[in-house]
Parts: structure tokens; C-alpha cells; sequence
């Protein structure tokens, strides 16, 4: 247990995503007292759509006391099936069933606003976390030695926030950033990656009375439809009421919008038109959405930055590593950063601003090769999965035949066992906690 001024730390948090719940949790568990967690919306609100519940989600989740209550509704997925899209003809197929017994957790999905939930009912039952909601921040004053920012209320004035530790989980458009990276010269830009991605949430009873359509909301497995340049992901949550279908295609209806805009209303008849060579049984999903309902995210990322730290204050999450779809990890990964960062404060050696920057830089060392590794592998995966005709697409699809014999890589990576033993076999906490000491003292 961290020394008692150690615990009398005064933390602040900008976001309560993921990243931002995960690091006000993980303190608090840790016997932080003074949490203080600003968000700019009203409630969290957690737009609806699946989200997958990989094995290092999990551990850490339980560690924390979150597992229980999302394990209860979601899917544990016994294997995923890559199929081509314009014939539904399966590719490859890989049995998901060792997962558990290799890695002490499942793999499971379920939906995003019960994951959120459950971390947020972890915090509030902690005494420590304290919400300022409809409450955004902006203008740093200072990065440290005591940090500061000014709190903006939707309704009242403006008010000085000063801590002992700041946490930026400000997601991809973080301003705390883009005013940290100004401070040291760095110019990292968001990337457009040139595509857009549909979330489609279908309910069971619009499914119930089309047997091929049943039979997917009914069975443990994710199915990946793949085409030139686009794919389509699904699987059942929410104790299988719930089919969750996210695509990604082509961004055409962003290319010319104010560079602010990650969301828009999509077209049905454009959403229908995209996927128009796909098979029948993928058609008839995508036509059940209600005609209003279409809703097109727009899908950036951030080059990959110097520095997370400066001074006592650090980033988090999407602020610092926003990741693509393609691995299902950038959720994870958020949580990974805070409970990294409460595991390296909490060994704290004295309360000194020093001392705080250089566990901040433990914290960024233990993260950050991880972190932008699974960047990249997402969107390696990506770019196999949506590859047109020619000698890359027949290599491909050689290497999904190979994989029903049993042999060799998964071209989707985030199905291959070796991508999942990087992934899922790393304990964060267990490593921050093993290596502090160490590179603590050759900071």
C-alpha cells in the first residue's frame, strides 16, 4: 500500500470515457481519495453498439470489481467465421474455445453502454470519485508542477482548476494534447484514414421469422464478411436480443465536412448501395435498419506521438493512441493505460513534483511500444481484409485456405493465435508493477 500523503494526491481527469472511468477506478482501488473526473456531456452517454470483451479487458476489469455484473449479459464467443461477402462462402474459421482455459479469461461481446456502466458503478460506489458533468475543460494554465485548467460549466462561469496530477482522456480531438504537443514545438495531426464505418443494432424480434437470420443472433461466434475495400463484423450481445453489425467502407460523406464532424446522418439507399454486391442474407440485415436510423462514423486516427507526459501531467487513451476497429482493442487499451497509471503512482517513493513526472514516465514506457504496435496491427489487418482483386487477395485467401487445414498465420489478425498470445498474454499491471523499480531509477 502506497505511504498516506501518497494517497492524499489530488487527481484530476479530464473524460469520462473509457480511458477516464478505467483511471478513476483503478486510483480509487489503489486508495487514492481525491478523484476528480470533468466531463463535457450531461450523462454518459454511451452511444449503442457492440464492443468486444477481449481476456485483457477482462483481468483487469476484474481487478477492479467491474467483471461480474458485464460478464452476466455478454456473449462468450466460441469462434469466428471469415466469409466473402459477395457469396457468404466461409474462408477461414477459428475455434475460440482455448482462449479461456489459456488466458483465464473469454473472450466475449457485449454492449459499450454496459461496459461503461458497469466502470462507472464501480466509481460511484468509491467515496474518493467525484463526477463534474456538463463541466469541459480547456485552457491549460499550466501542465505543473501543480497542474491546472480552466473548468468550463455548461450553466455558470468559468472556475481555476489546480491538482497535484492531471489526466488528459480527452479522446482523438483532445485539446489538452494538441496545447501539450504546441508547448514542446510537435506538430502530430489527426489522419484521415479515409474511411467511415456504419454501427447497426438489430433487435431479435426483427430477426425471428428469417431462419438464416436466427440462426446468426443464436450462436457464440463473430462473422466477418469481407470485399474490396469494405467489411462488415457482427455478433450477438445483451444475452443475444441484440444482433451488432459494424462496417467499414469508403469514406465519401466526410471527404468535403469541417474536419469537427465525426458523425452524420447516413443514407439507407447509400448504405444499401455500398454493400450492393454482397450476398442476400447480408442484404436482408442492412434492410432492416428503419430508414432514420442509418448513422455513419467517421474513422481517424493520430499519428503516433513523441511524449505522453509533460511535467505532472499525462494522456490517456484515444488522447494519445486511437486506434481502428480492426483489432478490437482500442477500448482495452484505454484500460490498460489506467490501470497502468494507478499501479505506477501508487509506488510513488515520495510526493515530490519530480517524483511524480518520472512515474508518469513509467507509466508512458510500460505503455506506449504496446500501445502503437496494436496501432498499427489494426490497421495492417485492415488493409488484408479489404483488398480488391489480384496476386494480394489470392495470397490472402491461400493463407485462409492453409488456416482450414491448420496451418499458418490468420490473415485477420485479430483471429490469429499468435497476435492474440501478444496481446492477451501481457498482464499490464502485473508488468508496471515487476518493472517500476527498475526504470524508475534510470530516469
Amino acid at each position: 500500500m502506497a505511504p498516506k500523503d501518497v494517497l492524499d494526491l489530488h487527481i484530476c481527469i479530464i473524460g469520462a470515457g473509457m480511458g477516464g472511468l478505467a483511471t478513476a477506478l483503478a486510483l480509487a482501488k489503489q486508495g487514492f481519495r481525491h478523484i476528480d473526473v470533468y466531463e463535457s456531456a450531461s450523462t454518459l452517454g454511451f452511444v449503442g453498439a457492440g464492443i468486444q470483451l477481449a481476456p485483457n479487458m477482462a483481468r483487469i476489469l476484474d481487478k477492479l470489481g467491474a467483471w461480474s455484473d458485464i460478464e452476466r449479459e455478454a456473449v462468450d464467443l466460441r469462434d469466428t467465421s471469415i466469409r466473402q461477402g459477395s457469396t457468404d462462402q466461409e474462408l477461414g474459421h477459428v475455434d475460440l474455445n482455448y482462449i479461456r482455459s489459456t488466458y483465464n479469461y473469454p473472450h466475449m461481446v457485449g454492449h459499450r453502454s454496459s461496459l461503461a456502466g458497469s466502470i462507472y458503478d464501480g466509481c460511484k460506489r468509491e467515496k474518493a470519485v467525484n463526477f463534474f458533468f456538463a463541466t469541459s475543460a480547456s485552457e491549460m494554465k499550466s501542465f505543473g508542477p501543480r497542474p491546472s485548467f480552466s473548468a468550463i460549466p455548461r450553466k455558470g462561469e468559468p472556475y481555476p482548476v489546480e491538482c497535484d496530477v492531471l489526466f488528459a482522456a480527452d479522446g482523438v480531438k483532445s485539446v489538452i494534447r494538441d496545447q501539450m504537443l504546441r508547448m514542446k514545438n510537435v506538430d502530430a495531426k489527426i489522419v484521415d484514414t479515409g474511411q467511415a464505418a456504419y454501427r447497426i443494432m438489430l433487435r431479435r424480434e426483427d430477426m425471428q421469422n428469417d431462419p438464416e437470420l436466427l440462426e446468426l443472433i443464436d450462436k457464440n461466434s463473430v462473422t466477418r464478411w469481407i470485399g474490396e475495400k469494405r467489411h462488415i463484423i457482427a455478433y450477438p450481445v445483451s444475452n443475444k436480443q441484440i444482433y451488432n453489425m459494424s462496417t467499414v467502407q469508403p469514406d465519401r460523406n466526410f471527404a468535403a465536412a469541417p474536419s469537427a464532424t465525426y458523425t452524420t446522418k447516413g443514407s439507407k439507399p447509400q448504405m444499401m448501395e455500398v454493400f450492393g454486391d454482397f450476398c442476400p442474407k447480408v442484404k436482408r440485415m442492412l434492410d432492416l435498419v428503419p430508414d432514420g436510423e442509418v448513422c455513419e462514423w467517421k474513422l481517424r486516427v493520430h499519428e503516433p506521438l513523441p511524449f505522453w507526459v509533460y511535467d505532472q501531467t499525462a494522456l490517456v487513451g484515444d488522447a494519445c493512441h486511437p486506434t481502428l476497429p480492426h483489432l478490437a482493442q482500442g477500448a482495452a487499451q484505454a484500460i490498460e493505460d489506467g490501470a497502468v497509471i494507478a499501479v505506477v503512482l501508487s509506488k510513488l517513493p515520495e510526493v515530490t513534483p519530480e517524483a511524480i513526472n518520472k512515474a508518469l514516465q513509467v507509466y508512458e514506457k510500460v505503455r506506449m511500444a504496446r500501445a502503437y504496435a496494436l496501432v498499427e496491427l489494426a490497421a495492417a489487418s485492415g488493409r488484408a481484409m479489404h483488398l480488391g482483386e489480384g496476386a494480394a487477395k489470392e495470397e490472402r485467401d491461400r493463407q485462409f485456405a492453409a488456416l482450414k487445414e491448420g496451418k499458418g498465420p490468420v490473415p485477420d489478425k485479430w483471429a490469429d493465435a499468435d497476435v492474440q498470445k501478444m496481446i492477451y498474454g501481457q498482464d499490464v499491471m502485473q508488468i508496471a508493477n515487476d518493472e517500476f523499480e527498475t526504470i524508475y531509477a534510470k530516469l
